[in-house]
């Protein structure tokens, strides 16, 4: 795969806008591990390969568990890997990820309203929205994973 551009000399001051929210999000009070959860599961429903390359790497080096890295595209499944606030984090992000065909149903805000305050839910989804327009900006002008550099 061939970088079709370099968007970050294209429009530095786009690429200074995104890295202020992404600023923002990382000194949001959420904890890393839970941003890098939520971004690695929405690049994985996007099919963005960088930055699945890249978040996975933060994850394994933040000491995630392989396993819960593993199963992460089927936490659902993951029994007591993943806790209570991860799974209402993963499941919003899903949702928010997929809004052309859930419209974001109420019940998917009652259900993660109660694991977060409501700075914490605007953060999330904060969080959520950048990791989506990371991903089609990477998918886009095809920028290429570190493992296959």
């Amino acid at each position: 795969m061939t970088l079709r551009m370099d968007y970050a000399k294209a429009s530095p001051d786009g690429i200074a806008a995104i890295r202020n929210v992404r600023n923002y999000v990382a000194k949001s009070g959420l904890s890393q591990n839970l941003i890098d959860l939520v971004y690695q599961r929405v690049s994985q429903i996007n099919g963005c390969a960088y930055c699945l390359d890249m978040h996975a790497r933060d994850l394994i080096k933040s000491g995630m568990p392989i396993e819960k890295l593993t199963l992460l595209q089927a936490w659902r499944e993951g029994g007591k890997l993943f806790d209570e606030r991860e799974r209402a984090a993963l499941a919003w992000a899903e949702t928010v990820t997929r809004v052309a065909e859930t419209g974001v149903p109420d019940a998917d805000f009652e259900a993660v309203a109660g694991h977060f305050t409501e700075k914490e839910l605007a953060d999330l989804t904060f969080a959520i929205g950048l990791m989506n327009l990371l991903n089609r900006v990477a998918i886009s002008f095809r920028a290429t994973p570190q493992a296959a550099k």
